[in-house]
């Protein structure tokens, strides 16, 4: 088997060298351990650092994209590269480069497609208030979405199997997390996580620098994909209440009319017929969604089926390769 450890990096010169020189290279369960680089269109020498680092592969962007589009960038490297197990791992070294081996034993045991490392966020002491509790409700928000028990959505220490990378479809451009745990919840990946320890960062963050921003930016990208997968429950809910409203006020102007109340119900009548016409659109949205939704599904199901099969062709072709290069060595040692 072949582990990718992959680094997004954005202007990380500083630690990129000692991150680098960190990581194992070799490890239980794994006959090759490659490193990629994701250089997310830094300005500093974030690119040379990766080359004297040895690392094996570098991407790298004209400029900055985020760190969900390098993540997602990653992925398809590495798969590029023939990962059977990918693992994500900060260049900021705030995750301990020895905690890998157990991070990846419950996919090589066969327990987990998607482990992810839990650093115990709500006990770190170099965590601020506002980040635990950011953390905190990320991870109800998971939870809720989905069903996953995760207590650290938001670690990016985390590892997951070629077939769960294939299936992934990072859409934020802020930050992945939570996104992959969701979309894995609803396409019914086992996750798993491992205890791991978490390290002070030498510099601030990037991504809690507007905590406000961050959390509508999450909640926006929860909502977004629970909608994009689950259309049915959300646009169902929402007609509901719609319906609801116009029912109380339907049964509301009927009331005081049996009741001999001589004040006039128009309004009431306006906004029930109203509230019911809209629940009846939103329902009907729901259903042209639902189907969407569907035909999405099978579209990434033949997309998935086409990645496997070239996959297949690329390794047979080697494989074939392989023999012929073997054969003629053989006949050239005959003559």
């Amino acid at each position: 088997m072949k582990l990718v450890i992959q680094i997004p990096a954005w202007n990380e010169e500083a630690t990129l060298s000692d991150a680098l020189a960190s990581l194992p290279r070799n490890l239980p369960g794994f006959s090759e351990v490659l490193i990629l680089v994701v250089d997310d269109g830094s300005t500093d020498r974030t690119a040379e650092v990766a080359r004297e680092g040895f690392a094996d592969r570098l991407v790298r962007f004209s400029k900055h994209r985020g760190l969900a589009s390098a993540f997602s960038a990653g992925l398809d490297a590495s798969l590029e590269m023939g990962a059977d197990v990918i693992v994500n791992f900060d260049a900021d070294l705030q995750y301990d480069p020895a905690d890998i081996p157990r991070l990846v034993e419950p996919i090589l045991e066969g327990r987990a497609d998607i482990v992810v490392g839990d650093r115990g966020p709500g006990k770190l002491a170099h965590f601020s208030p506002v980040k635990r509790l950011l953390q905190r409700l990320g991870s109800w928000m998971v939870r809720q979405a989905t069903g996953l028990n995760v207590q650290d959505a938001t670690s990016g220490l985390r590892a997951c199997t070629r077939e769960a990378a294939r299936r992934m479809n990072v859409f934020s451009k802020m930050t992945y997390t939570l996104e992959m745990l969701i979309q894995a919840g609803f396409k019914d990946l086992r996750v798993v996580s491992v205890p791991v320890s978490g390290r002070p960062v030498r510099r601030a963050s990037r991504l809690l620098s507007s905590p406000t921003k961050y959390v509508l930016i999450q909640g926006a990208n929860i909502l977004r994909i629970t909608a994009l997968y689950k259309p049915l429950k959300i646009f169902s809910g929402i007609a509901a209440l719609f319906l609801l409203v116009g029912v109380v006020c339907g049964v509301w102007a009927l009331v005081e009319h049996l009741t001999g109340d001589p004040g006039p119900h128009t309004l009431a009548l306006l906004v029930g017929g109203g509230s019911v016409f809209a629940g009846m659109l939103t329902f009907l949205m729901a259903l042209l969604s639902d189907i969407a939704a569907i035909n999405r599904e099978l579209l990434e199901d033949l997309k998935l089926r086409e990645s496997r099969n070239s996959t297949a062709e690329s390794r047979l072709r080697k494989a074939e390769f392989r023999r012929e290069l073997d054969e003629d060595v053989f006949l050239h040692r005959e003559q």
